[in-house]
């Protein structure tokens, strides 16, 4: 399988993009196939993250991409970003993670509620790779209800003692710092959350990989663990306040994730027409078969909504005018057809489908994960479902 991606943009979306977003996007994608295609087949078989890929995700500007030049990032566009998210994910949707909790989860919030000190000391090496983040707000008992969380962080000395756990944690095991999300006032207040800098070789922190999963096995996944953490003042993340704080971090998160799914989706989708031009059965190849032109109308036609949906959302988040319904729409919408993509990519395949050496099977089972993080699917429904009727159901 080493023929290169040709593309695919059936409503000719390259002539919506501006110069600088198609070579961002061509950059990446050239990277994606010559250093994460090659090894990413065998990381997922042995469940180990590439971490020899880290420096030059940072290298090439991947990493915090949207956020200013002053802090090492590169300052781009909003679909440039996007672009950078699509790609990486038509590589696996383990090295999207990566790269979508370093900067959307752990740069973001710490430039956007962090003190110049935090900036400073922490941005730039996570734009570099130098230093790696993990985001702790989802807690064993406390998924899609964060406001319920009970890690809590109190008052002594001058300073904070944090305890509790964290759960499905992206980059945990590896990370050098992390956001912490705790409780600092009364069981069930939002309002009493905080987020706080946590380097993770702090006494009484400590981070286990998740056993068992069966999915994102290319992805660093672990359980935090917060026992009498000591933090100066100086870790709190001053602008925090409340709950709203760490959503406005997933709305960033589920943003780059909107475009992620699209790119699994490409990925399956090229796989899938180019087998069925190679695959020969009842002495033709199987793409001139009805049944497997119809899965591929099917899937061409998914992939070119969700390509013209992320354009849009981005369009309008350089606009300062997305809102966060927008984007629980996209990213339901766009991880619920790759999902879909790449279960009839696999179908396609036939008893192919399942080898490693073939990707559909892999982001079948990634496609899982990401369809229940950063908000599942039924909580965006319902998200979407208050947004038109005013009527919260949840």
């Amino acid at each position: 399988m080493t023929a290169r991606f040709e593309g695919i943009d059936f409503y000719d979306v390259d002539a919506l993009l501006s110069e600088e977003e198609r070579m961002v996007r061509d950059t990446v994608r050239s990277w994606v196939e010559d250093r994460v295609l090659p090894v990413i087949g065998k990381a997922y078989v042995d469940r180990r993250f590439p971490k020899e890929l880290i420096p030059e995700i940072g290298e090439l500007g991947m990493l915090g991409a949207n956020l200013p030049e002053e802090y090492g990032c590169a300052g781009l566009g909003n679909v440039a970003y996007g672009l950078i998210m699509q790609e990486l994910e038509r590589g696996d949707s383990g090295i999207r993670s990566f790269a979508s909790v370093q900067g959307a989860l752990v740069m973001y919030p710490i430039h956007a509620f962090g003190s110049e000190e935090q900036r400073a000391e922490w941005l730039p090496k996570l734009a570099a790779g130098e230093k790696i983040g993990c985001f702790g707000l989802t807690e064993p008992d406390y998924g899609s209800n964060p406001a319920g969380m009970i890690t809590t962080a109190r008052r002594r000395d001058g300073g904070w003692v944090l305890n509790g756990a964290k759960m499905w944690i992206t980059n945990g095991s590896m990370a050098d710092v992390a956001v912490v999300w705790a409780q600092t006032g009364q069981a069930g207040d939002a309002r009493g959350i905080r987020g706080f800098v946590v380097p993770t070789n702090a006494p009484g922190f400590s981070a286990r990989d998740q056993k068992g999963k069966l999915s994102l096995l290319a992805s660093d996944t672990s359980e935090l663990v917060l026992e009498d953490v000591e933090l100066p003042d100086s870790a709190l993340m001053p602008g925090s306040s409340g709950l709203r704080s760490p959503l406005m971090c997933l709305t960033q998160a589920r943003y780059g994730i909107a475009w992620g799914a699209v790119g699994a989706a490409m990925a399956c989708f090229h796989e899938a027409a180019r087998y069925a031009g190679e695959r020969v059965m009842f002495d033709g190849p199987i793409a001139g078969k009805q049944i497997q032109q119809v899965r591929i109308a099917d899937m061409l036609t998914s992939i070119t909504q969700g390509q013209l949906l992320c354009l849009r959302l981005g369009r309008l988040k350089d606009e300062s005018k997305m809102t966060p319904q927008q984007v629980s729409l996209a990213k339901r919408a766009n991880v619920d057809m790759a999902c879909n993509v790449a279960r009839e990519a696999r179908r396609l395949l036939g008893a192919n489908g399942i080898l490693a050496e073939y990707s559909a099977m892999r982001h079948m089972a990634n496609l899982e994960s990401v369809y229940t993080y950063e908000g599942t699917h039924d909580i965006h429904s319902l998200v979407l479902g208050q947004a038109v009727t005013g009527l919260a159901a949840f």
